[in-house]
């Protein structure tokens, strides 16, 4: 106190990028201790691979090695339960037991909130892709392309599902939200060309999946990855398109409680 009524630090909020960064390493470690969220994020997806690379239980519709069209498929599986899924489920619940309602009073603004979190899956994201792509090496995965058009495909793809996942959990009540978020995710397992070919469903079908985030995700990655093309432009605006909607409905209509 250097004189009546004043006070040293002054009071007041800290800086907006202090407060998300703050949020996000808290966000971090809160996904990283929930056993369940593992399990959806990182187990499920490298079963999936190892199971589907090494045993003939599908036809993936795959020409040569079917490791090398199964990983595109699981690296954006694995964006699908970190920034959709899992994200979805714990938010709802944080906004049941009032977790969000104490947030809402703190100076970190909702859009803040939303960027601590997207960043929260971005680096959970990176430590499965480095799994999974072990994984996939150690199975013969073989990738091509331009590491600029796989990162652009993620990050898109993440700003996409988390925002969906966030409009998700900030609307419907923390029950609806897990069953609803689940059933999504199953859902697009099957019908998102992760580990089933988009060739195999019927021309009418195959023209709406391809519009889905999910489809466009692993078709891009796939393209690139497998078969060394160019950017994909077409998936990329997708993935932006789905990402503008889902961050500006979820920056929209997000309650707090």
């Amino acid at each position: 106190m250097t004189a009546t009524g004043t006070f040293l630090p002054k009071p007041g909020a800290a800086p907006l990028t202090r407060m998300i960064r703050a949020q996000a390493a808290l966000e971090t470690r809160m996904l990283l201790r929930n056993g369940e969220q593992l399990l959806l994020t990182v187990v499920i997806p490298s079963l999936l691979l190892v199971l589907f690379s090494t045993v003939d239980i599908v036809d993936t519709g795959a020409d040569g090695s079917t490791v090398d069209f199964l990983a595109p498929g699981v690296l954006a599986l694995a964006v699908l339960s970190t920034a959709f899924t899992g994200q979805a489920i714990a938010t709802g619940f944080e906004r049941r037991y009032g977790v969000l309602k104490r947030l809402a009073v703190s100076p970190l603004p909702r859009w803040g909130l939303m960027a601590a979190k997207t960043c929260a899956v971005l680096v959970t994201e990176v430590m499965q892709i480095v799994l999974l792509t072990a994984i996939a090496l150690a199975l013969g995965w073989s990738p091509h392309g331009d590491p600029l058009s796989v990162a652009l495909l993620l990050i898109l793809g993440t700003a996409a599902f988390s925002g969906l996942g966030l409009l998700m959990a900030g609307t419907l009540k923390a029950e609806a939200t897990l069953a609803a978020a689940n059933l999504v995710f199953l859902l697009l397992l099957v019908a998102g060309g992760v580990i089933v070919s988009l060739d195999k469903f019927p021309g009418a079908a195959r023209s709406v999946l391809e519009l889905l985030p999910i489809s466009a995700l692993s078709g891009g990655l796939r393209d690139v990855l497998r078969d060394g093309a160019g950017t994909p432009w077409r998936d990329l605006g997708i993935l932006a398109v789905w990402a503008v909607l889902g961050l500006g409905a979820a920056a929209r209509f997000f309650r707090w409680e």
